[in-house]
Parts: C-alpha cells; sequence; structure tokens
C-alpha cells in the first residue's frame, strides 16, 4: 500500500467519507438499528423518515435544538447523494415510492468501528485451527496422487477410531468455557462479516449492469458482436469465482437438511451456559442468510430483465432507423427514375514524370469482344413492403403457463415431454422460446453431455428435427401453477 493510494481512498472512499464526518455518529447508530440489526434490504422512504426523524427527536431533547438543524428528509437525501455513497435511492418495479438501501461503505465503516471495541476475551485458539484446517483442505484438496489421499484417509479414520475408543470406556473429552467463548467469538465474526458481503456481491452486480449499459449505448459495431459481449460478461457474472461461490453457499443453504441442521445446532449453542455474551441475532443468522441470498438472486433477475428491456429497445431504434433509410431510398429513386444518370467528370495534372522505356512495350494482345446489353427494363412502380413487417410472434406467457402446468405434480419435466403434449405451432421460434423462459416458478437447466431430439411439423406437413443438449424444467420452492 503506497502514499498515493492511501491518499487517494482517503479522498473518495465512501466508507472512508463516513467515518470522517461530522454527524458519523448519527448516521453510523441510525443505519445500523435499520438495515443492519433489521436485516432490512429495502424500505420505503416515508417509514425511513419517519424512523429518523424520532431518532433526531431524541437526540435532540438530550443535545439540545441545535445539534442536527436539518429534517430527516434532507438528512436522507444527502446520505443518497452519488457523491456521498452511503445510501442507495431507488424505485422498486411497480411502485412510485422512493426506497432506500444501506451502501457497502455502512458495513465496512460499522466493522471498523466495531473493531475498535475493547474485548474482555480475545480467543485464538479457534482461529488456529480454522487456518490449519483450511491449510490441509488446500494441500489435500490439490493432491492427484491418490496413495497421498488414502494416507490422509486413513489417517483421519484412525483419529475418529480413536475418539471412538475413548467415548466407549467412558472418556468424554469436552471444551472448557474458555474454548467455547473462543469458538463462539469467531462463529458470531464471521457470521456477520458473510451478512455484511451480500450488499457487495450485489453493489457489484449493479456496477457490472452499468458497465454493460454503458458500452449498449456507446456501442458502434454490429448487432452480433454487441450481442456476444453482452452475453459474455453476463455468463463472466455466474462463472467468476464470486458467482460460483455464492452459487454454491446459496444451494447449501437451500438444503432443508442443513436448515434443519442450522437451526438445532444454534439452538443448542444459544442455551450453552458457558457462553455468557451471547449475541440474539445468531440464534436466526441462518434465515437473515437466506433473505440476504434471496434479494440478491431478485437483484440478479430483475437486471437482466432490465437489461433484456434495454436490448429490446435498442433493437426497435435500429429498426425503426432503417425503415426510415429505405423509405427514403424509394422516395428518392422514384424520384429520379425520369432522369438520366449525371455525368461525373474530373480532371487532375499530373503529379509525377511518365517513364517508358521501349523494350517494356508488351506484343499486341487481341482483345475478346464481350456483348453487353444495356437495355435499361423500368420497375413497377408499386413496392410491396408487407413481407418486412410479417414476424412470427410467440407468447412466451403461455410457453411458461405450459411449464408450469406440466410441473404441477412432479419436480421436473424435459423439453421433449411439453413439445409432446404442447406441440409447436410456430416451429423453431416457439422452441427457441422455450429455451429463454425465466419464470419465478421453475429454472432451466441444460445438460451439454447429453443430446436430445426434439420434432415437429411446419405448414408444409414435412417434419422437422432438432438435435440440442438436453433441456430439463426444474420446479423452484414454492413454485406452482400461476394461472
Amino acid at each position: 500500500m503506497q502514499f498515493d493510494d492511501v491518499a487517494f481512498m482517503r479522498e473518495h472512499d465512501s466508507a472512508w467519507r463516513l467515518l470522517r464526518a461530522d454527524n458519523a455518529p448519527l448516521v453510523l447508530s441510525f443505519l445500523h438499528k435499520v438495515f443492519v440489526e433489521g436485516n432490512a434490504r429495502s424500505v420505503p422512504a416515508a417509514e425511513l423518515i419517519s424512523r429518523l426523524d424520532d431518532e433526531l427527536y431524541a437526540l435532540k431533547e438530550r443535545l439540545g435544538e441545535r445539534a442536527y438543524p436539518k429534517s430527516a428528509r434532507e438528512y436522507l437525501n444527502d446520505w443518497a447523494k452519488p457523491e456521498v455513497g452511503w445510501l442507495r435511492k431507488y424505485y422498486p418495479t411497480g411502485t412510485d415510492e422512493a426506497h432506500f438501501d444501506a451502501m457497502p461503505a455502512v458495513e465496512k465503516a460499522l466493522s471498523w468501528v466495531r473493531s475498535l471495541r475493547a474485548r474482555a476475551f480475545v480467543g485464538t485458539e479457534s482461529r488456529l485451527n480454522t487456518l490449519f484446517e483450511l491449510l490441509r483442505q488446500i494441500a489435500y484438496g490439490a493432491e492427484e496422487d491418490p496413495d497421498i489421499r488414502l494416507a490422509e484417509l486413513y489417517r483421519r479414520r484412525q483419529e475418529i477410531d480413536t475418539e471412538i475408543a475413548k467415548v466407549e470406556q467412558g472418556n468424554v473429552p469436552v471444551l472448557d468455557p474458555s474454548a467455547l467463548r473462543d469458538r463462539y467469538q469467531q462463529f458470531a465474526a464471521t457470521a456477520r462479516e458473510l451478512l455484511a458481503d451480500f450488499r457487495e456481491v450485489e453493489a457489484n452486480l449493479r456496477a457490472l449492469d452499468r458497465e454493460l449499459r454503458e458500452r449498449i449505448a456507446a456501442w458502434d459495431g454490429s448487432k452480433g458482436e454487441l450481442l456476444d459481449e453482452v452475453l459474455g460478461n453476463r455468463d463472466a457474472i455466474a462463472e467468476s469465482d464470486q458467482g460460483r461461490s455464492f452459487q454454491a453457499f446459496y444451494d447449501f443453504l437451500l438444503s432443508p437438511q442443513r436448515q434443519s441442521e442450522l437451526s438445532d445446532l444454534l439452538d443448542k449453542v444459544q442455551q450453552l451456559e458457558a457462553i455468557s455474551e451471547r449475541d440474539p441475532r445468531m440464534r436466526r443468522i441462518h434465515h437473515d442468510w437466506l433473505d440476504a441470498g434471496e434479494q440478491t438472486q431478485a437483484t440478479v433477475r430483475v437486471l437482466s430483465d432490465q437489461l433484456r428491456r434495454f436490448l429490446d429497445d435498442q433493437a426497435w431504434l435500429e429498426n425503426r432507423r432503417a425503415m426510415d433509410l429505405l423509405h427514403s431510398i424509394e422516395s428518392t429513386a422514384l424520384e429520379l427514375r425520369d432522369h438520366g444518370p449525371p455525368r461525373l467528370t474530373f480532371e487532375i495534372d499530373g503529379v509525377a514524370p511518365s517513364i517508358a522505356l521501349p523494350m517494356e512495350r508488351p506484343l499486341y494482345t487481341p482483345t475478346a469482344n464481350t456483348p453487353i446489353d444495356s437495355s435499361v427494363v423500368v420497375g413497377d412502380d408499386d413496392i410491396d413492403a408487407d413481407a418486412m413487417f410479417e414476424q412470427v410472434y410467440v407468447d412466451r406467457a403461455a410457453l411458461a403457463r405450459d411449464v408450469r402446468r406440466a410441473l404441477q405434480h412432479r419436480s421436473q419435466v424435459g423439453l421433449p415431454e411439453i413439445v409432446r403434449d404442447n406441440p409447436l405451432e410456430n416451429g423453431l421460434a416457439e422452441l427457441v422460446g422455450y429455451l429463454s423462459l425465466d419464470d419465478d416458478a421453475f429454472g432451466v437447466v441444460f445438460d451439454e453431455e447429453i443430446r436430445e431430439q426434439v420434432s415437429w411439423y411446419d405448414s408444409d406437413g414435412c417434419e422437422r428435427v432438432a438435435t440440442l443438449p438436453r433441456v430439463t424444467y426444474v420446479r423452484s420452492a414454492g413454485g406452482g401453477e400461476h394461472g
């Protein structure tokens, strides 16, 4: 870390700016109470203004009327300014009321302030054990030699067998109170950090979405290259280290067995007498993780829908421009059809002397006479442009209803079964519509390892067959028929 880097962060980092602010105690305490303790991800403006107004009233009763002269609305608008970056002010889909959410800078500032508190007990044993376990996972997880992997597994089995033998003999080793407090302290800190990381994940996704929109708006290449660029970046979200780690974490929490195990373990730990300073939030921290994960997944869906609509709008504008150009060409051609082409001549003086040596002259080569038909055939004045407007419309909502209907009594269904029960009426366009469905009630899984064939009959009665990866529709938790 260099001097210039630190100086730049001091001037431009939102978390550092928050710690330097005169009203930092108000900002940190209020936003911690609303967004961190309450695990709120989206608070309506009216509710947040009311709560801040109550907070300001209580502070003025203690500190005097001059303590915080601005109104609650003014403070919130100041904190949500782009150059401040402590709150995000936005309008959710389907509502005209502003909502607020805390930015990652607030979580970072709160974490730093929380670390300043003096701790009566600072545990190190559990962190050392965690470091050793992580090193083992890294070292043996990357090991390709089966003999070394087997030796490690045998060693672990020997440790387990030894512990089982001790318990069978009545020797049950338990952790002392210091070790319990040490591990609980590390668990609570890691759990809070994990919950705070979700806001940073959402902020990264929004930043990537803004970057894509700016790239689309300024794109001057072909549409095919643009789509390759956009889809490549969209895939990069899921394929990045952050995306894969988040998806693995979310899949882990969605397991009913894991949720039940987490609930039992948290209840048991919270009842231990050795842990005197219990954090009440830890009892339902796994539910907070799920809520934050669902909010992040919803953010991805909303950003994808908005980007798709943005691309559709861009395509409509491009098509409109193309139609205007075609109409202009037709009008100009009709105006000039009775006039001959203009005679365009251009003369230029020689810019260099020409040198022709006698021995460079080639022998005479007779030229072949090619007959040329220069007669002009006048075309029809009426130009039928109807074909340019004929498009195949695929009702994606109807396709989604077909899939939800098929998933009413089972958890998953393949694309061939859907097509068999609902024959394709619009051919390949309808098949592509099935592949691009995006619905909250189900997910689409592509298996590139297995190929399937889907057949249909076109308007002429000819059978068409498409070979594609296996496509399976999987019902989401709580999904079903929505009409």
